[in-house]
């Protein structure tokens, strides 16, 4: 982890500590936002726009520019198909 990262990770920590309530919210939020940046990065690694991968899956670019940008309410079964698209498959952790 680099320390960016980690001085990120301290403050983010602090910040939840010192409200709580809203801290509920905010995990929600940093999850779906997550995903939305491992589906544009592994989409890079694959060399594909998000025109062509939109065209592999059957769905429109602004589909997958709303799946990079703020992936909320997102199927599970569009993810996978996302991730097969990109020589990925989906795999889901409760923790």
């Amino acid at each position: 982890m680099s320390k960016k990262q980690s001085d990120l990770d301290r403050s983010i920590q602090n910040w939840k500590k010192k409200n709580p309530e809203l801290a509920v919210t905010f995990d929600g939020g940093y999850e779906s936002f997550k995903i939305g940046v491992l589906l544009k990065q592994a989409r890079e690694e694959a060399g594909l726009s998000q025109t062509e991968l939109a065209e592999m899956i059957k769905t429109k670019r602004t589909a997958i520019s709303r799946l990079e940008n703020h992936a909320m309410d997102v199927k599970l079964s569009t993810i996978d198909k996302v991730a097969r698209a990109l020589g990925k498959h989906l795999e889901v952790h409760l923790a």
